[in-house]
């Protein structure tokens, strides 16, 4: 904590304090938003928010400071802010109390995933505006520890219709704090600057040594109040010496280390002993300073100087006072302050007893490095990932057994790993690599090589690793073997034909040599599946594959098989084309994200979902998943390559969206190594071009796409366009090809999905009567499933091809239902193809365009989408990351848009598809 700016400090902010005094009103009128100070020590942020702090009228402040010492200590930012409000907690959802409870240490259990936890600070921060009006002021916030950043950071970002306003003060806006308005602070005038320097002033000065002052200080009110104390007798007689030149935060903080070092001895220590304590408990403190022998009279020169003021709490005069006292004085005094800071906390503290004990240690000390990792195991408990990592990090360094100090080692590589701190989780690797040989130890360290690849790039470089370590677990635990062969086999298939394609086939022969299991878990199933595709073909793995993919539908999972297979059980089943139960593993895998709280799991688990949409032409579904997709990406700073905003242009025929998309996604895939990705945006060309009749285009596409030799259902997926686009532009070659492939996919699987996919390939190729027995027996096979716009598409080639055969009665029909359903999707390509093709079966139509999605907002549609669900204001806004204010809010604006008075209505609307009431369509 620092001390309050004087009125004088607000000089020159005018402006400032009334983008201040308008933003105040705007939250209290439930428009909620956050404001970013940024600018460099001494600056007057802290000053400024002072000022904002005592004029905010009618609202509950609570304040909050980042403090450089505590940055790696869990949660300590977060738990200034919550704890006001932590009786409330019950009002929260189940998963969000017990997230905030956990990380705050209230209850015991599983740790918290970093996105509920910040969904649910927004809860309850939410729930605290709702009763009065709520400014959050966080000051030195590029020193809040991790976990407390993200979480304010992403409350910042989702504040909208409640009375909640947050404030941070930085040296520059970067992480989750970039995006938010900023307010920049810049020095003062000329003019500002002599006001102050004089208010400042207790003797009148020359105006050259005025002049000089100012200029040295580059507007920085402190450095305007703190300058002349370091101006010599002679400088403040004429000020003919040269500039200095140095940066002003560091001759500020030379200014204050100079004034430490004239003080007293006693003093000095006691000043070292604050510094090193971050709480600012003042009984703390003096404990300590007993320790040491230093009495109360030491504070006297201190307080007298300006540096510091001990009452019920210790608070420095600037953070530079702070860094300045404990850069000031040599290691050995720091180790003795930290010791007596040890010594001195109680056993409520345990974490902030090892920090302390850990940063008095000098060479090795076991016990500080067992404390330490006892904190560890408490900071894991609680969620906070990135703390467990330094403390075990720094119990290495304390840690002299060899042995002991690599297990050290390999467990803090994996809290780093798992915090995203990639390259300080393969130093220590590296360490832990350089212990006595153990067995167990190099293969966990070579799994977790691997699992950081494969969470860097999605691509080919994690399966040689993975597959090392699988080997490695033979000989140690078959069942855990098991596990690292899919893991390899998962990154082996999404590198696709970016990696190694052999390194499919040597995962899957490799794997197929263990013993088999004797009672098969979900996922042995799967791996048995996949690699008897690869080994010995479909006809040996259809029935394995699909008990597998029956177990993770059916059966009690493990939440690892849950969270982390679900989306390559999906796989499984897009292989065996099995629609119905793709839908039912990517709405299990979606709902476990939720119900677990893994939202970090969440962009895989929607784009599986959202692809099914897509195909089922509920473009509406698939638009509120990719959204989702989008908000966790962006939060989280990492995902996948972005398959439902890609497939959800290309199915809506918006070709320059869809075309700039494509060429964004295939640059990132090609870098990143991901071949699923690459083979997935050449697909959804060459449905884009099919869509608008470019042919060769979407032949070109489509043979990109079907070359991927690797086990791809998404290649399967690509011969039925490269069959169509073969057919239009005259390859019959390629054509005919292209279908004995995917007839080879299609015929072991028996589902209404591969049958109709089949036979309406095959009557691409026929002519006369067997074609159109051929359309036929695909639309009733395909109706049997859910996936709709694979429906309308049959039934537009089977209109166009009754055109061809001068049947245009029989074609209306069927381009006219085609037509309909399409614009019913919002699938405004095919929809136009099929105007074109009706116009010219006799049949003119004005273009049409389904305009429920253009009447509302992204954030709108999703509320909407969920709301017709029949998901509560809560689930709502447990599930787009928003307050349940904010989701009342844009409910409202939908009823008032549609026209419509209930959900039922809204469920209606949605369903039916019909046109938005009031909205003509459009000629």
């Amino acid at each position: 904590m620092e001390l309050p700016g004087r009125p004088a400090d607000l000089l020159g902010r005018r402006a400032e304090c009334a983008l201040f005094d308008r933003w105040q009103d705007a939250v209290k009128a439930g428009r909620g938003g956050a404001l970013v100070v940024v600018g460099e020590p001494g600056i007057g942020k802290s000053a400024l928010l002072d000022h904002m702090a005592l004029t905010a009228v009618g609202f509950h402040v609570v304040r909050a400071a980042g403090v450089e010492a505590e940055a790696e200590l869990p949660f300590g930012g977060l738990h200034q802010v919550c704890a006001p409000f932590l009786a409330t907690l019950e009002h929260l959802p189940g998963p969000q109390q017990d997230a905030l409870a956990a990380a705050f240490g209230l209850r015991t259990g599983a740790a918290p995933d970093r996105l509920m936890l910040s969904l649910a600070v927004l809860g309850l921060l939410s729930e605290a505006a709702a009763r009065q009006p709520l400014i959050c002021v966080i000051d030195d916030a590029q020193w809040l520890d991790p976990g407390s950043a993200q979480a304010l950071t992403f409350v910042a970002h989702r504040v909208g219709a409640e009375p909640l306003g947050l404030v941070f003060a930085t040296r520059r806006a970067c992480g989750g704090l970039r995006g938010l308005r900023e307010v920049v602070l810049t020095g003062l005038g000329p003019g500002d600057a002599r006001a102050l320097l004089h208010s400042a002033l207790h003797v009148p000065l020359d105006e050259v040594v005025v002049e000089r002052i100012a200029a040295e200080a580059r507007g920085s009110p402190l450095a305007l109040l703190e300058l002349p104390r370091t101006m010599t007798a002679a400088g403040f007689a004429g000020g003919f010496g040269p500039t200095d030149t140095a940066a002003v935060p560091g001759r500020i903080e030379d200014s204050f280390r100079s004034r430490v070092l004239r003080l007293p001895a006693a003093t000095r220590m006691l000043l070292l002993v604050a510094a090193a304590e971050p709480t600012g408990d003042s009984a703390l403190l003096w404990r300590a300073a007993a320790l040491l022998g230093i009495g109360v009279s030491a504070a006297a020169a201190a307080e007298t100087d300006g540096l510091l003021s001990i009452g019920t709490r210790v608070v420095f005069r600037h953070p530079l006072v702070r860094s300045a006292v404990y850069q000031a004085v040599p290691p050995s005094q720091r180790r003795a302050a930290h010791r007596a800071l040890a010594d001195a906390t109680g056993p409520s503290e345990p974490d902030r007893r090892a920090w302390h004990r850990a940063l008095a240690a000098v060479g090795f000390d076991e016990e500080a490095a067992a404390a330490l990792e006892g904190s560890a195991h408490r900071a894991l408990a609680r969620g906070g990932i990135a703390a467990a990592g330094a403390f075990l990090e720094r119990s290495v360094a304390l840690t002299a057994d060899p042995a002991a100090r690599a297990e050290r080692a390999l467990r803090a590589a994996r809290a780093k790993q798992q915090a995203g701190a990639y390259d300080s989780a393969l130093g220590l690797l590296t360490l832990a690599d350089r212990g006595p040989e153990n067995e167990l130890r190099a293969a966990n360290s070579e799994l977790l090589r691997g699992q950081i690849a494969f969470a860097r790039s999605f691509g080919g470089g994690a399966a040689p690793l993975l597959l090392r370590a699988a080997r490695r677990f033979e000989s140690i635990d078959v069942s855990r073997a098991r596990d690292v062969y899919l893991q390899a086999l998962a990154a082996a298939l999404l590198a696709g034909r970016l990696g190694d394609e052999c390194r499919i086939t040597e995962i899957a022969h490799s794997a197929r040599r263990l013993p088999a299991a004797s009672v098969p878990r979900a996922s042995d199933l799967l791996l048995d599946g996949l690699t008897l595709l690869v080994v010995e073909g479909r006809g040996a793995s259809v029935p394995v594959l699909r008990r597998a993919v029956s177990a993770f539908i059916t059966e009690e999972l493990a939440p690892e098989e849950e969270l982390y297979w679900l989306w390559l059980a999906g796989h499984g089943a897009g292989l065996l084309w099995d629609d119905e139960a793709w839908r039912l593993l990517a709405t299990r895998l979606v709902r476990s994200c939720e119900v677990r709280g893994a939202i970090s799991i969440l962009p895989v688990a929607a784009a599986t979902r959202a692809g099914r949409h897509l195909l089922g032409g509920e473009l509406l579904q698939a638009a509120s998943l990719a959204e989702t997709a989008a908000d966790v990406t962006f939060m989280t700073g990492a995902g996948p390559v972005p398959y439902a905003e890609v497939g959800l242009a290309v199915f809506r025929g918006r070709d320059d969206e869809a075309l700039a998309a494509i060429h964004t996604a295939t640059r990132d895939s090609m870098a990143r190594g991901e071949g699923m990705a690459l083979t997935y945006l050449q697909w959804a060309g060459a449905v884009l071009h099919n869509g608008a009749c470019r042919y060769e285009q979407a032949l070109e596409s489509a043979r990109l796409a079907g070359a991927d030799s690797s086990v791809q259902r998404i290649r399967n997926w690509a011969l039925a366009e490269l069959v169509e686009a073969a057919a239009r532009t005259g390859h019959q070659d390629l054509a005919d090809e292209a279908l004995g492939e995917l007839c080879r996919t299609t015929g072991p699987c028996s589902s209404h999905w591969a049958a109709g996919v089949e036979a309406h390939c095959r009557a691409l190729l026929a002519v006369g009567p067997d074609a159109e027995d051929l359309y036929r027996t695909a639309l009733g096979r395909l109706e049997r499933t859910g996936l709709r716009a694979v429906v309308a598409r049959v039934h537009l080639l089977y209109g166009e091809w009754l055109r061809r055969e001068r049947r245009h009665l029989e074609a209306r029909d069927q381009l006219r239902r085609a037509h309909e359903m399409f614009v019913r999707f919002g699938m405004d390509g095919f929809a136009e193809r099929a105007r074109c093709e009706l116009s010219a079966a006799g049949e003119p139509t004005l273009k049409r365009r389904s305009r429920f999605g253009d009447q509302l907002t992204p954030q709108e549609r999703r509320v909407a989408m969920l709301a017709a669900e029949g998901a509560t204001n809560p689930e709502i806004a447990s599930r787009l990351f928003i307050s349940a204010s904010t989701v009342d809010y844009h409910l409202r604006k939908v009823f008032r848009k549609l026209k419509v008075t209930t959900r039922t209505q809204l469920a209606g609307l949605l369903r039916d598809g019909r046109p938005v009431p009031g909205v003509t369509e459009r000629p």
